[in-house]
C-alpha cells in the first residue's frame, strides 16, 4: 500500500479503509457485522432509504453526553472558585426547536446571535437567565424582542450600540442585562475568517487607548458609559477568541487580559464585575490530524489561569461562563451522500511524472457544506453502504453544483471500487454546514434526522421544490 504522491502530508494511506476512526464519529456509530455503517443500531442505508440523501444524520446521545460532558467538567473545575460555570451553547453552530430543548434539559444554556434564533427558543421554551444575544449590528427589533424575553444577557459589540440599547431599555422603564465584548489582541492558531480576537475585524470593543477617546480605550470608555446608563445593568465582560482552536495557550492569554481589564475597572471606578465569559472555539477532529482536547483538560487549564490571576490582581474570582458549540454538534452529525459519476485524471507531481486522482461525485455539495469553500476546510469520507476489499486510492468527493470549487472533501482514500448508487458518509457535519446551507442551483437543503435508541426521526423537513417556487412570486 503505496502513499499517493497527491496526498497532503497529514494524510496516510489507510491500513484497513474500512475503519473509523472513532474521534470523528458520534459514540453510537459503527460498522456493522455486514460492512455497513450503522447509527444507533440503524443501518445507513434505512436512513437513506426512509429519508432520502443527502441527509444530516444527528445522535441524539452524542449530543447529549457532549454538553453533559462539558457543562460537568466545567463545573467540577470551577466549583471551588466561583461555584460552578454557565455554559452556552452557542446556537449559530445549529438550530432548531429539539435541539434548543435539549440543551434546556442537560442543564445547558443558549447563547443566540439574531432575532430568528430567538424566535426558535422562544419556540422551544426558553426565556430569561436560561438565554444570551450576540451580533455586531443588531437591529431595534432583535434588541427590543431579548428586551420581552428578558434575556439574562445581551453581548454588545460597539459604544454605538452600547447607547442604542440602552436608550431603548431606558424608554421602557427597564434596564438592559448587558456584557461587553472586548477584542483581547489574542491571535488564535486558525483560519483569518475564523480568528475573532485580533483588531483588524468586525467584533468587539478594542482594549487599545484611542485618543479619540481622551487616551482611554473604546472597551474601557463602554464600560464608564454603561455604569453612567440608566437603561443599563452592566453584568461582565466576554470575548471569543475564534473558532476550531486545539492549543489552550490562546484561552489562557485571553482570560489573564480580562481579568487584568476588571482589575482597572475596579480600580477606577470601585466596581467588581460580576461575570467573565471566555467564549468558545474548541475544535473537533475532522480528519485524522486533528487531535481535540477533552473538555476536563481544557476546564482544568482555564480554571489554574483564572484563579491564580485573581489571586495575583486582588479579584473575587467571577462567574464563568463559555460558549461551546462546534464540539458539541459538530462530532454528533455526518452527512450521507448517494455517489454518482466517478472518473481518474492524472494530476501533475512535484517529481515531474503524474499520479491518479479519482473524483467522486455526491448528490450533494456547496449548498450542504459552504465551508471547504468558504475557508478551505478539510473532512474525511468512507464509504458507508457496505465493506470493501479493493485498495484505497487518493480521491476527491465533489458536489453536483456547476463550481470547479465545489469539494466536499478535498483529499481522501476511498475505496478503489466504490461506484455509482453507493452510500459515502462525512462526519463532523454537526456544526455550520446546515445553517450555511443554500438553494445555489436550485437545490433543496436536506433533512436532519435524529437518532436514538434505534429510532430515527426527522427534526428538520428537508425542503420541497414547492418550497422553493412558493417565494417566487411572479
Amino acid at each position: 500500500m503505496t502513499a499517493s504522491p497527491l496526498a497532503p502530508a497529514w494524510l496516510s494511506h489507510p491500513e484497513d479503509p474500512n475503519a473509523l476512526r472513532p474521534q470523528m464519529w458520534a459514540r453510537d456509530v459503527v460498522r456493522g457485522d455486514s460492512g455497513e455503517l450503522e447509527i444507533s443500531g440503524i443501518p445507513v442505508s434505512r436512513i437513506a432509504g426512509e429519508f432520502g440523501t443527502p441527509v444530516f444524520v444527528m445522535s441524539e446521545d452524542d449530543f447529549r453526553a457532549r454538553a453533559r460532558d462539558f457543562k460537568d467538567s466545567f463545573d467540577a473545575a470551577f466549583a471551588g472558585l466561583c461555584g460552578g460555570v454557565d455554559v452556552y451553547y452557542a446556537g449559530k453552530s445549529f438550530l432548531c426547536t429539539e435541539v434548543a430543548r435539549w440543551v434546556s434539559s442537560e442543564g445547558l444554556r443558549l447563547d443566540t446571535c439574531s432575532g430568528g434564533e430567538l424566535a426558535v427558543a422562544r419556540r422551544a421554551g426558553l426565556y430569561g437567565s436560561q438565554l444570551g444575544l450576540h451580533g455586531n449590528n443588531k437591529s431595534v427589533a432583535e434588541m427590543t424582542r431579548a428586551l420581552d424575553m428578558e434575556l439574562g444577557r445581551i453581548v454588545v459589540d460597539s459604544l454605538g450600540e452600547l447607547e442604542l440599547l440602552g436608550n431603548l431599555a431606558a424608554s421602557r422603564g427597564e434596564r438592559a442585562n448587558v456584557m461587553l465584548r472586548l477584542t483581547p489582541g489574542v491571535h488564535a492558531s486558525t483560519h483569518e475568517f475564523i480568528a475573532t480576537a485580533h483588531e483588524d475585524q468586525k467584533f468587539g470593543l478594542s482594549m487599545v487607548a484611542d485618543p479619540d477617546l481622551d487616551g482611554r480605550s473604546p472597551a474601557m470608555a463602554a464600560v464608564e458609559n454603561a455604569l453612567k446608563h440608566d437603561g443599563v445593568n452592566l453584568v461582565g465582560v466576554h470575548c471569543h477568541i475564534g473558532s476550531q482552536i486545539f492549543e489552550s495557550a490562546g484561552f489562557e492569554l485571553a482570560a489573564r487580559r480580562l481579568l487584568g481589564f476588571l482589575a482597572e475597572v475596579k480600580e477606577g471606578y470601585g466596581v467588581e464585575l460580576a461575570e467573565l465569559d471566555l467564549g468558545g472555539g474548541y475544535g473537533i477532529a475532522y480528519t485524522e490530524a486533528d487531535a481535540p482536547r477533552p473538555p476536563a483538560e481544557i476546564a482544568n487549564a482555564m480554571a489554574a489561569v483564572v484563579g491564580s490571576t485573581c489571586a495575583e490582581l486582588g479579584l473575587a474570582v467571577p462567574r464563568i461562563s463559555i460558549e461551546p458549540g462546534r464540539a458539541i454538534v459538530g462530532p454528533s452529525t455526518f452527512t450521507l451522500y448517494r455517489t454518482g459519476t466517478t472518473k481518474t485524471v492524472r494530476v501533475d507531481t512535484n517529481d515531474g511524472g503524474t499520479s491518479p486522482r479519482r473524483y467522486v461525485s455526491v448528490d450533494g455539495g456547496m449548498s450542504d457544506n459552504a465551508r471547504p469553500v468558504l475557508y478551505g476546510a478539510d473532512y474525511s469520507a468512507v464509504l458507508a453502504s457496505r465493506a470493501s476489499e479493493d485498495d484505497a486510492v487518493m480521491s476527491r468527493v465533489v458536489g453536483k453544483h456547476c463550481e470547479s470549487g465545489d469539494i466536499v472533501v478535498r483529499d481522501a482514500y476511498l475505496p478503489g471500487d466504490v461506484t455509482a448508487g453507493d452510500l459515502l458518509a462525512v462526519p463532523g457535519t454537526g456544526a455550520y454546514c446546515w445553517v450555511l446551507s443554500s438553494n445555489y442551483n436550485y437545490i433543496a437543503r436536506p433533512p436532519v434526522v435524529a437518532v436514538r435508541n434505534g429510532t430515527a426521526r426527522l427534526i428538520v423537513r428537508g425542503e420541497t421544490e414547492d418550497d422553493l417556487l412558493a417565494r417566487d412570486v411572479s
